[in-house]
Formats: structure tokens, C-alpha cells, sequence
């Protein structure tokens, strides 16, 4: 009898872009310049309604990781969600690598798509691009949510979350090959995680459709990050109003990286905490989470 071909990840999925299509989402590809494609879910015509981009963190495509926001907000934006480069259908042959490139890319592509103005939400290495979005393009960002998002990391903090973590290379937990390498991933990302419950058929359907795509290009990725590689938080008050959302059991990045944050960025930054949720609040607690950027957003400057 022949091997069963069903990946319930890849079913999931099918169930996850009826959200995306619910919300009046359609996925989309633009070749934002000679060497580059990047694939995103965004409206299928403009609207009136203000523009709001999502920038997914490390780990599976951004269907997987706004789930819960693209309805919610949808109503209130024009909500553009792509895939950062080497992830999912975004590519690239250029040699830059650094949370930089990502963010001129979001740029090529937001500008062929004729958006000028716009509020900017990332989460953890999203919230990396986001910030320099902000810091880069002060003119055309509007409001910026950074969530678990560490842009004020400094070179020992990959060691310590690598001691934390029992890994000996920081890709050996954002990009697992094993599911005892997944099952750390989970444990210390989700507060209320189950995963010693999780057979291990299902974690390796998920590392197969889910991680191990383009992983040596997400490899140098990790590799050619500026944040992050300096011995001080490299950083500077953003001009924008900025919302820092964390979950008050981060083991990724732990809150004390939040309060420190906050202060970096200055008397325009505000910083919300999420109880009972770890490394993805909007994940764990998404009432809570969309309440908290939709006021954030909906106030007046």
C-alpha cells in the first residue's frame, strides 16, 4: 500500500487563507525590481480606509502568524501582510541579507503598489524591519507597533537565549530540524503550550511544510542582522508614536529587554504588557492584543 500523502499542516493551511480571503485579502505577486519577488496578501482594490502592513517574525509565512488580526482589523484598514524575503515566495538574487534590505524591499513594494502613508506593525523580527522603516521613512510611516520585539538586543543576548534554549546555534532553535529542537521553539514561545502533547508525526508534517524551505538563505538572514550585533543597543528615539506590546513571560525576549525598550525610544513610546502570554501575544491572547493596538492606532496623534 502506498504512503499516505496528506499533510494535515498543508490542510491547515487551506483553512488559514480562508481568513485571509474573509478579511478581502487576495495573494499577490510583484517583482518590486530586477532581482526581487515578494508575495503578499493585501485588498483587491484600494480603499478609503487608512493602510496598515503586518511584517511576520521568524518561523512560518505570515498566514500562520495573523490569523487572528486580519478580520479584526480589516474593518479599519487596508491591510497589506507580505512575506519577507526567502520567506515563503519572496526571493531574492541580491547578496544583502541584513534587516535593512528587508525593509527597503517592503519600501520597492509599498511604492509599487502607489501606498504613501502608512501605520507599520511587526512582530519580533518584523518589528526588527519595522523599526527601521520608521527610523528610515519618518515621512511616510505613520504609527509604529513593535510586539516582542528586541530591536534593542545587544551581541550576548543570542548567547544567552542559546544557553536558555540548550541549543549551540541560535538557528538551531529559530529554524529546528528535529522535533526536539520544535518542542524548545514552542516551550519557550507559548506561555500555555501543549507541546509535549503533540505527537511527533504532526511536529515533523510541520517542520517539512513549515521550516525547511530556503532554510541556509534564513541561515544568513540570522547571520546579517545589524541589530543585534553590537555590545550596547545601537538605536534612536523614533519620530513616530510607538506602541511596544510583550508578553510578561517572553522567554525569547525576556520583558526587561521591554522596559528597557521603552526607554531607548523615549517620551513617544508606550509600553503595554500581555499577561499570561510568552514570545506571540497576538497568538496567545488576540482579544487582548487587537484591543490594545486598536486603540493605539484609532487615537489621535
Amino acid at each position: 500500500m502506498a504512503a499516505s500523502c496528506f499533510s494535515i499542516i498543508a490542510f491547515y493551511g487551506g483553512y488559514l487563507r480562508r481568513f485571509f480571503t474573509a478579511a478581502g485579502l487576495s495573494s499577490q505577486i510583484v517583482n518590486i525590481d530586477d532581482k526581487t519577488t515578494m508575495r503578499f496578501w493585501g485588498p483587491i482594490k484600494h480603499s478609503e480606509k487608512p493602510p496598515l502592513i503586518l511584517l511576520h517574525g521568524f518561523g512560518p509565512i505570515s498566514l500562520w502568524q495573523w490569523r487572528h488580526q486580519v478580520v479584526f482589523f480589516s474593518s479599519i484598514f487596508d491591510i497589506y501582510i507580505p512575506d519577507l524575503i526567502f520567506f515563503g515566495d519572496s526571493t531574492t538574487t541580491s547578496t544583502e541579507r541584513s534587516e535593512i534590505f528587508q525593509a527597503v524591499s517592503i519600501r520597492k513594494l509599498l511604492d509599487k503598489l502607489g501606498v504613501e502613508r502608512f501605520s507599520v506593525m511587526g512582530t519580533s523580527y518584523g518589528g526588527f524591519v519595522a523599526y527601521r522603516m520608521a527610523a528610515m521613512w519618518p515621512e511616510m510611516v505613520e504609527k509604529v507597533v513593535l510586539a516582542s520585539s528586541a530591536v534593542n538586543m545587544v551581541r550576548k543576548d543570542n548567547g544567552e537565549l542559546m544557553v536558555r534554549a540548550k541549543v549551540e546555534k541560535i538557528e538551531d532553535l529559530m529554524l529546528p530540524e528535529s522535533t526536539v529542537q520544535l518542542r524548545t521553539l514552542i516551550n519557550l514561545a507559548v506561555f500555555n503550550n501543549r507541546s509535549h502533547m503533540l505527537p511527533d508525526f504532526l511536529l515533523k508534517d510541520f517542520l517539512h511544510q513549515l521550516y525547511s524551505e530556503n532554510r541556509e538563505r534564513k541561515i544568513e538572514l540570522l547571520k546579517g542582522l545589524t541589530i543585534g550585533s553590537y555590545d550596547a543597543p545601537n538605536i534612536s528615539p523614533l519620530q513616530q508614536d510607538v506602541l511596544i506590546v510583550w508578553g510578561d513571560h517572553d522567554k525569547i525576549f525576556p520583558l526587561e529587554r521591554a522596559n528597557e525598550l521603552k526607554e531607548l525610544l523615549g517620551e513617544k513610546a508606550r509600553l503595554e504588557v500581555v499577561p499570561d502570554t510568552s514570545h506571540v501575544p497576538q497568538i496567545e491572547s488576540p482579544g487582548k492584543f487587537n484591543n490594545i493596538v486598536k486603540k493605539f492606532l484609532c487615537e489621535s496623534s
